[in-house]
């Protein structure tokens, strides 16, 4: 209960009766679910009256030890107070009894991650209230019996299937298959089991006071905040654990009396595709757990969508079609008003309307793009909002193959095309083993009866789900969804034996382990993998990234270094190669063997006969990436890693690179061992490597400027543009060293450039990736041309951290809030941010108008693209998939740096 405080804090907002105390912009404190039920409150529309308990009280509970406000006792009652008056009935009350639900409402959406609980205030008298209020007494009971199942698993913590192992007992026993055909008296009994169950659980009786019940709940829904599938979810989507969650008390409203009720979910527009088309699905008879839990299969909202889907069941157009045309109405509105799509909730009662939620509905990046982009052309919004209505990181859905229409489908089963896009994986029963084999570089199909919020972390392990039960609108479908994974659900035919490891279907069995493909867009189950084809970037996708590059103020180029990646990097739309690491052609099968002579080498002139069987190769890597860019700028790393990575390191290795290669064994093992640092990450790498070996650089050099020359004497043949190299010196400290590097870089360039009898434009420059250089910047920039700031080696410098080894320890400090979120991931921006600002200014200060940009992995991320634009960097690179994202993510950060 609560306790006393000296705080005047409101508490507790009402809604309902054509008014409330809030609106929709104050999601913040009442979370998304209250806010949008005061505003549509507030609009007329036909919402049951009730309150929300803020966020703040949410802080406030985990703040002061899980006690609750003091004023929020009488806040609450007198929010009660006012529910009872709206809807003439009483909380407790025997003969005229108020039942509410009690559901969490977080400021961002988080679908099935937290708790609710239906039909709170039923007990063993108010429920025979219930049955005469209502004139039938088999709803009273049924609610009652969910009631008790429900607050039981939330609140009281006992498991879910001990209370569906005792209702199958009894559906067993009278030879009844469907909830709905239990009588009253078979409810009844029932209940007497439910409360014996939890009696002999807990050793105590399930609680009859209507004041416990209602605490309890609060209280639970405030525990599910900080529940695991919550925090895992939270993680995910970058939501903070400090904002806390709301909790909605609501008059309630019942889909289950009989025939003319029902309850459903819906979207304005289509989830999955983005057409302006009403979607969704309801159930007559039920409450909205059935739908959501996938425990009954719904039936369609509109006749044209059951025709489509083949179905049988009568549409809600077709079975009510007075309510469904006022409900028609009500969704257009809603539309209009928040001028998106929205996902709704929605309640008949004895063929009345009640609208319990809506909110911005969830949507794959293929329906949010045709959405955006519709809006726009509609009138309904500017470009600058349509690009600002799509999340970056969801265009990754729109990255990666789909089947190829023309190869052989060996269909195994049909189901529900729930989430769009194909995967192909190995098969799994549980979330555990998802998550076990993905860790393990695996791709797994998670094949489940249905999904539930406990399963959350394998949804997200697997590439693809597929579920027995449950709609378009069940948890599976809303979360892969949203997490861009495909979905195939309500796939009945499909016969799961966990125990057993294995699913049969159409006479033939698929065990764990056999690999199988899904289509989340046609809903088919494919035996095998068939062949894949890339995505085509055309229409509403090309359409926004036009307007986004319009938008943006930053460039964005590829991290790249093979020519497919350099491809696909101009494929997206890459504006140039932002970092080429050289050291990864030298791996080469070609070369390895030149590379590994040059560090057996006793004395500079073998290196350098070495480095001359090498030599060609680099001048054929730059001249491909050259004629791939077309004249876009081009940053190659001169060679970063320590020289012992090219060596073999276990004897056995050893031999075997000596007999194939034909250099002796004995040396290289020597070698080896010479060249053993204890921490290579700051030990003889980057430009140390240029400053002992001189001529490591100079060959690198060389072939850059040659390939330029081939190139541009090319280029003046055809007309084409000449390439402009961008030669970067990397783990630069000191000023001294800049100088050093840039005279070694300009002694060779003018050398060749002698010899050619050409004049190629080329730049020198640095990467930023020890705090020193950020601190000392204004000394670097004397002899640097531009500044790449190379934020995952910055990130290990400045935290002492290794990424490598770091996934031992990080999950720990973001579960206990020493991290918000892998600073590998997204930028540190106090701390590694801060250096990156000291030093773009240092550096302007030293070289007026220097280039700047990231080429760390947070190149592609979007809140630390957004940073970046905050601190004026020219461009940032990413990997050729996430060029897309960057993009997108660079609009977004200018438009809202205009204001």
């Amino acid at each position: 209960m609560p306790v006393d405080t000296l705080t005047k804090t409101q508490w507790v907002y009402s809604f309902g009766g054509g008014g409330a105390d809030g609106d929709a912009k104050m999601k913040n404190l009442l979370g998304g679910k209250g806010a949008n039920l005061a505003e549509m409150s507030s609009l007329g529309l036909p919402v049951p009256p009730g309150f929300t308990v803020t966020t703040e009280a949410c802080v406030h509970y985990y703040a002061n030890g899980k006690q609750y406000p003091g004023e929020l006792t009488d806040q609450l009652n007198a929010g009660l107070a006012t529910v009872e008056k709206l809807t003439g009935k009483s909380f407790g009350d025997v003969k005229n009894p108020l039942l509410v639900s009690v559901r969490s409402g977080a400021r961002a959406s988080m679908p099935g991650m937290m708790d609710t609980v239906l039909n709170l205030g039923l007990n063993d008298e108010t429920v025979e209230g219930l049955a005469i209020l209502s004139g039938d007494r088999r709803f009273a009971y049924d609610s009652y019996r969910r009631f008790i199942q429900m607050y039981s698993n939330v609140v009281l913590d006992l498991e879910h299937h001990l209370f569906e192992e005792i209702l199958d007992d009894h559906k067993d026993r009278l030879d009844i298959r469907v909830d709905t055909a239990l009588t009253a008296d078979d409810w009844a009994a029932v209940i007497k089991d439910y409360k014996a169950a939890v009696r002999d659980a807990l050793g105590k009786p399930f609680p009859q006071d209507v004041q416990e019940q209602l605490w309890g709940a609060i209280g639970a829904v405030f525990a599910s905040w900080m529940n695991d599938r919550a925090k895992f979810y939270r993680r995910m989507h970058d939501i903070p654990e400090a904002w806390g969650t709301a909790v909605n008390i609501q008059s309630m409203v019942f889909g289950n009396m009989g025939e003319t009720s029902a309850t459903g979910v819906a979207f304005t527009r289509n989830p999955s595709n983005g057409d302006a088309r009403l979607y969704g699905e309801f159930l007559i008879n039920a409450q909205g757990e059935d739908v959501v839990a996938g425990i009954r299969t719904p039936q369609s909202l509109t006749k044209a969508a059951r025709e489509e889907m083949g179905d049988t069941a009568p549409s809600m157009e077709e079975a009510m079609p007075t309510v469904f045309q006022q409900f028609k109405t009500v969704v257009e509105t809603l539309e209009r008003h928040y001028r998106d799509m929205q996902d709704i909730e929605f309640t008949v009662e004895q063929g009345t309307l009640y609208m319990l939620q809506t909110r911005s509905g969830k949507r794959t990046a293929k329906a949010a793009l045709k959405i955006a982009v519709d809006m726009a052309a509609e009138g309904v919004i500017s470009r600058d909002e349509a690009i600002n209505r799509v999340e970056p990181a969801s265009l990754d859905q729109l990255l990666h193959p789909t089947i190829d229409p023309t190869a052989h489908r060996d269909v195994i089963a049909k189901g529900l095309p729930a989430s769009p896009g194909a995967a192909t994986g190995k098969i799994v029963f549980d979330s555990a083993a998802a998550e076990k084999a993905a860790a393990a570089g695996e791709s797994v199909i998670l094949v489940r009866e249905e999904t539930s919020p406990e399963d959350i972390h394998g949804m997200h392990a697997a590439r693809g789900i597929i579920t027995a039960r449950g709609g378009m609108t069940s948890h599976a479908a809303v979360v892969a969804r949203g997490m861009g994974r495909a979905c195939v659900s309500g796939a009945g035919e499909v016969g799961i034996f966990p125990k057993e490891a294995l699913f049969r279907v159409r006479g033939r069995e698929f065990k764990a382990g056999e690999i199988i493909t899904i289509d989340g867009s046609t809903g088919e189950i494919l035996s095998g993998s068939p062949k894949m084809i890339e995505p085509e970037l055309t229409g509403d996708f090309a359409t926004l990234m036009v307007w986004a590059d319009a938008a943006r103020r930053m460039k964005v180029r590829a991290n790249a270094e093979t020519p497919l990646d350099a491809k696909t990097a101009r494929q997206f739309g890459a504006e140039g190669i932002g970092l080429c690491r050289t050291e990864h052609m030298f791996f080469d099968d070609t070369r390895i063997a030149a590379v590994r002579e040059m560090i057996l080498a006793d004395d500079e002139a073998g290196r350098r006969a070495a480095l001359a069987k090498i030599a060609p190769f680099q001048k054929a890597d730059f001249v491909e990436l050259f004629t791939i860019m077309e004249g876009l700028p081009v940053t190659i790393r001169l060679l970063d890693p320590p020289l012992h990575e090219f060596l073999p390191h276990t004897e056995e290795d050893v031999v075997a690179v000596a007999k194939a290669t034909g250099l002796d064994a004995g040396k290289l093992m020597q070698r080896a061992k010479e060249l053993h640092e204890t921490n290579p990450m700051l030990g003889h790498r980057g430009c140390r490597l240029g400053v002992s070996y001189p001529e490591i650089y100079e060959m690198q050099v060389r072939a850059i400027i040659e390939a330029a020359c081939d190139i541009a004497r090319d280029g003046a043949k055809s007309g084409k543009t000449a390439p402009i190299p961008e030669i970067m010196h990397p783990l630069v400290a000191k000023g001294e060293e800049m100088k050093y590097l840039r005279d070694l870089t300009d002694r060779t360039a003018k050398a060749v450039l002698e010899e050619q009898g050409m004049t190629i434009v080329y730049t020198v420059g640095t990467m930023i990736e020890l705090p020193r250089a950020a601190l000392r910047a204004g000394d670097l920039a004397a002899n640097a041309e531009f500044f790449s700031f190379g934020t995952n080696d910055l990130t290990q410098t400045t935290f002492g951290i290794s990424r490598d080894d770091a996934g031992k320890f990080l999950g720990a400090y973001i579960d206990k809030g020493i991290f918000d979120k892998d600073p590998f991931v997204s930028l540190d921006q106090e701390g590694v941010g801060d250096l990156i600002r000291i030093a773009a200014e240092r550096g302007r200060a030293a070289r007026p108008g220097i280039k700047m940009g990231i080429c760390g992995e947070h190149g592609g991320d979007p809140a630390s693209i957004t940073f970046c634009e905050s601190v004026g960097l020219d461009y940032v690179s990413c990997s050729p998939y996430r060029v897309p994202i960057a993009r997108l993510a660079a609009a977004q950060a200018a438009l809202a740096n205009k204001g």
